[in-house]
């Protein structure tokens, strides 16, 4: 019932992207950005909110938990997640962290990265973790369905996909696409045709960029460019003044009726972080409970008012 709310809602507003671009953090930091406030204007629900500030609709709605997505109250302030920590990963190329549902795109000239919501693979047809490569780059592209997804779309929607779909207005992948080495070579980064599916698990495994971003990204992005998928869904910093932060996002639900807030598993290197003396063990439980997405200082000495990042939505 949720996500046929959501696709409902998603078809409703044109798109008025924002690229979000940061400097990337010297002395070994990983926070970038800064939290947003939007106040709710009559007329707003959360996707021309996320349009706005180009972030993903869910994690919108992580980070406001309690908010109707459809009909925000007037003068609701809301918080806007371009306040992250950069994946534990090399600073290169592509990396997509699917709970985050975000894109990070280091150039190499070494100094900013740029972030996009995306779209990736709906329960069932997971977007897999890998490390690979760009294999080709496709202007105006064609889409040619799997004989799976076509029957699947045949059984749940009695609607018959062709073998090809041509290049064109019709076709779900949009004016460009960049093929990966993994597997097959099936798995795409591709733009769209329809105004709804980014930063949600829609696709059929692919990952999807809102029509602009992917059109920026294609022009930047060259062949053989590293990409990365992975599943960081608690990310963590040593700041360089001191500051330990954690940030987390709701684990990927696998079953349509697993409710995406859920226990979270730890690797000894989490716990290790926050088992560190100092840490307020109360305020990394709060974190990791919550799931909201924003990075939490849960260093025990008291901050200024300067270094405080914490906000409650």
């Amino acid at each position: 019932m949720m996500r046929k709310l959501l696709l409902l809602i998603l078809s409703l507003a044109p798109l008025q992207l924002l690229a979000n671009v940061y400097s990337l953090p010297a002395n070994g930091g990983r926070l970038i950005g800064e939290l947003q406030t939007h106040v709710v204007q009559k007329g707003d629900y959360f996707k021309t909110i996320a349009d706005k500030y180009n972030i993903g609709i869910l994690e919108l709605m992580e980070t406001n938990p309690g908010v109707d997505p459809f009909l925000p109250t007037p003068g609701t302030q809301l918080v806007i997640p371009t306040l992250m920590l950069l994946p534990d990963v090399p600073r290169k190329g592509i990396v997509i962290n699917l709970p985050e549902l975000r894109l990070y795109y280091f150039p190499k000239n070494g100094r900013e990265v740029h972030v996009f919501p995306v779209g990736i693979g709906r329960i069932g047809r997971e977007t897999p973790e890998m490390t690979t490569k760009i294999k080709s780059r496709i202007p105006n592209p064609s889409w040619t369905p799997p004989a799976s997804l076509r029957a699947e779309h045949l059984r749940e929607r009695g609607e018959v996909l062709p073998p090809v779909v041509p290049a064109g207005p019709d076709n779900p992948l949009g004016k460009y696409a960049m093929q990966l080495s993994y597997g097959d070579g099936s798995y795409l980064i591709h733009g769209t045709n329809k105004d709804f599916g980014i930063g949600m698990r829609v696709s059929a495994g692919c990952i999807r960029l809102n029509p602009d971003d992917i059109e920026w990204l294609f022009h930047q992005a060259k062949y053989g460019d590293s990409v990365r998928v992975i599943n960081q869904t608690v990310k963590i910093s040593s700041e360089p003044d001191g500051r330990q932060i954690i940030e987390v996002h709701s684990p990927l639900s696998k079953t349509e009726d697993q409710p995406r807030e859920k226990v979270i598993s730890l690797s000894s290197k989490i716990v290790k972080f926050i088992s560190q003396n100092g840490v307020d063990n109360i305020k990394a439980n709060d974190a990791l409970l919550t799931q909201n997405g924003i990075p939490m200082v849960i260093s025990h000495p008291p901050l200024t008012a300067s270094q405080d990042i914490e906000v409650t939505p």
